[in-house]
């Protein structure tokens, strides 16, 4: 089977278990295919763990689900060394942050010292512990779950970290025939459960390497350029993008043209992942009167095509 034929059936699966979400599902699988982390913003109940574990088991990749809680301590995400009599020696006991696919859920119940914890992994790769760095498993990927910042208990994530993830979405509560189809249909967990492996980690890193060869032209660029230099220009937020979060949109675009079946990205795919890739860096200037997302959205709007 041809990577596009897979990467077909791959959301076909997924939509199987997120019911009424395309657009949400094939973001989520941009981000994996981008090498990106993801965060899911919504309120409880919605599917959030339901697509993280689902994601893993389609992709065929080793999941591990932390529960973040305000008394989650930074070892308890890494591990530790316990002195072991029989070897008379420490021995270190990983944590859960070893595996290919992390699913963080609720990361803002944690206390900021504990979130802190994830960057050197996110961005690095790798944790430090007790003095020696280790090494994550390839591909690594973190699939991070937030509530709403208005509910009791929750710690607003600080720039730094925001920035750590190529998007942000958020599922929102199915329509009616979605909602029907989950009352009546089987219990999610037992249809992830029984999910197949449409991949294996081999495969996402060649289709992850397939994302970097995708072509994007001088006339393109000069689009995205026009759009960093729009959220820079102060009409429409505080602060622009960085160069970083540049390279993340191109990036996540490449992904999309993939998904899409073309080997050049089109400008389509800029204005189709652009909201959930900058919005949650960027905050609108007060008298905007709109959202992050809706903000961006008339920005695109206002700058000129290639």
């Amino acid at each position: 089977m041809d990577a596009p034929q897979k990467l077909k059936s791959l959301l076909n699966q997924l939509n199987t278990v997120i019911v009424g979400k395309p657009s949400q599902v094939q973001d989520c699988v941009a981000c994996l295919l981008a090498g990106g982390h993801l965060l899911i913003e919504d309120v409880p109940g919605v599917g959030k763990t339901t697509l993280a574990h689902a994601l893993a088991r389609t992709f065929g990749l080793q999941f591990s689900r932390v529960q973040f809680t305000a008394d989650l301590m930074p070892s308890d995400l890494s591990g530790v060394s316990i002195y072991e009599r029989g070897k008379e020696a420490f021995v270190f006991h990983p944590g859960p942050i070893f595996a290919q696919v992390l699913l963080a859920d609720e990361i803002n119940r944690a206390s900021p010292k504990t979130q802190s914890a994830l960057l050197e992994a996110m961005e690095e790769k790798q944790v430090t512990v007790e003095g020696e760095t280790r090494a994550l498993p390839s591909p690594f990927f973190v699939i991070a779950t937030q509530n709403p910042h208005d509910q009791l208990g929750t710690y607003a994530l600080p720039e730094s970290q925001l920035d750590r993830f190529l998007m942000r979405i958020s599922l929102g509560y199915p329509d009616r025939a979605a909602e029907r189809e989950l009352l009546a249909g089987n219990d999610r967990r037992e249809i992830v459960d029984a999910l197949p492996g449409l991949l294996g980690p081999g495969e996402l890193l060649s289709l992850q390497k397939s994302v970097l060869a995708i072509h994007a032209a001088d006339p393109l660029l000069n689009y995205v350029q026009d759009l960093i230099a729009a959220t820079r220009a102060g009409r429409w937020f505080l602060q622009g993008l960085s160069p970083r979060a540049g390279i993340a949109v191109l990036r996540a675009a490449k992904a999309q043209a993939l998904l899409s079946g073309r080997d050049y990205v089109a400008p389509d795919d800029i204005q189709a992942i652009l909201p959930q890739t900058i919005a949650h860096r960027l905050i609108p200037v007060s008298d905007a009167g709109r959202g992050p997302v809706e903000q961006v959205r008339a920005m695109i709007e206002a700058v000129p095509l290639p």
